[in-house]
């Protein structure tokens, strides 16, 4: 029973010895160099300054939104399409603007009946209305006349004794209602002459220019349903569909638009380097990738508004409280292999760095 244990403590000694052998060795052995799955970006610049930089559109990305919310009824420029060219002012969508449409046929009945209504009292008085009229300052007039002969012969007849004084004074009695009745009939006469009062005329007018500045408003609502492309550009993307019900405060754009003819690269350069820059270095991008390539760059602008930084690379050693100075420069898209949104390497020449002085 002991013989087979004594050989194989033996054997499980060797086997050990083997394996730490073999350990030894493969640690031992030098470690295969391993090349970079990129080339790193390098400055061409003795003294620079690095800064990281997002490929935008040349009139910046502009996040078109809704004027209205609603349900969209129709998208003029659907996903599929985007990055087609569109001109200044041609329709992207359109939000539901059924109710506006019912409602601006109301409003422009009430013009409609406005409009009648000052034309009535504009066209005052009617031709056929005047005859009528003048017949009845006529016949006033005929029956003032009887009635003035009347008193006129009855007055004569008391002096006489003919007619009793009671009777004369009845005679002129009726003269007098005639007269009167002779200058309403000539008042009447000369204000449907005269038309409409003045003060009805302005009544009117202003309710038919209310009437249409109703239909003007809510042709503006109709109009502004319709969302247009705000420049002659490229759609850069699209986040709406139809049936999809939108806000007038969106969370997201509903469509970026902007101009691609020129690239611009905004580059942020952190707070501690903003002593070095200065506007007429030059400068060069690199495009994440083709490090190899080196594309000038021309100064468009300084933002001169320090802000918190908000594109971050992933470095280890980057802070997300570091505030940057933005400087916006243009690049030969035609030349450069970028698209908007792309997070890109720049490059500014600069003086070095002064090192501080001991106190």
């Amino acid at each position: 029973m002991k013989r087979p244990f004594l050989i194989a403590l033996p054997v499980a000694a060797i086997a050990m010895l083997l394996m730490a052998a073999g350990h030894v060795y493969t640690e031992q052995r030098p470690l295969t160099r391993l090349e970079p799955p990129g080339i790193p970006a390098r400055s061409p610049f003795g003294a620079t300054i690095g800064a990281t930089g997002i490929v935008e559109a040349a009139s910046q990305n502009i996040a078109v939104g809704s004027a209205l919310s609603g349900v969209v009824l129709e998208v003029y420029v659907p996903a599929e399409r985007v990055g087609e060219h569109v001109e200044r002012g041609a329709p992207l969508f359109r939000v539901d603007d059924r109710h506006l449409k019912a409602q601006l046929a109301l409003a422009e009945a009430r013009l409609a009946a406005s409009q009648a209504q000052l034309t009535k009292l504009e066209e005052q008085p009617r031709p056929e209305e005047i005859p009528p009229s003048a017949a009845k300052v006529a016949a006033a007039k005929a029956n003032a006349d009887r009635t003035r002969d009347e008193f006129e012969r009855a007055r004569s007849l008391v002096e006489h004794r003919a007619v009793s004084e009671q009777e004369a004074v009845g005679k002129r009695l009726l003269y007098e209602q005639a007269l009167q009745d002779l200058r309403r009939e000539q008042k009447s006469h000369e204000l449907l002459l005269a038309g409409a009062w003045k003060p009805d005329l302005q009544i009117a007018r202003a309710a038919v220019e209310q009437a249409r500045a109703e239909v003007e408003q809510i042709r503006t609502e109709i109009d502004r349903a319709t969302v247009r492309a705000p420049i002659t550009g490229e759609v850069l993307q699209v986040n709406v569909r139809e049936g999809e019900h939108v806000s007038d405060q969106p969370q997201q754009a509903l469509m970026v638009v902007g101009r691609l003819d020129q690239m611009y690269v905004r580059a942020d350069i952190d707070e501690r380097d903003i002593p070095r820059f200065h506007r007429e270095a030059g400068a060069v991008v690199q495009v994440r990738g083709q490090s190899q390539h080196s594309y000038p760059l021309k100064l468009v602008r300084v933002e001169p508004y320090v802000v918190a930084k908000r594109w971050l690379t992933g470095d280890n050693v980057e802070r997300i409280d570091t505030r940057v100075l933005q400087v916006v420069y243009a690049v030969d898209g035609s030349a450069a292999p970028m698209f908007v949104g792309q997070q890109v390497d720049v490059f500014i020449e600069a003086a070095p760095a002064e090192p501080d002085s001991a106190h």
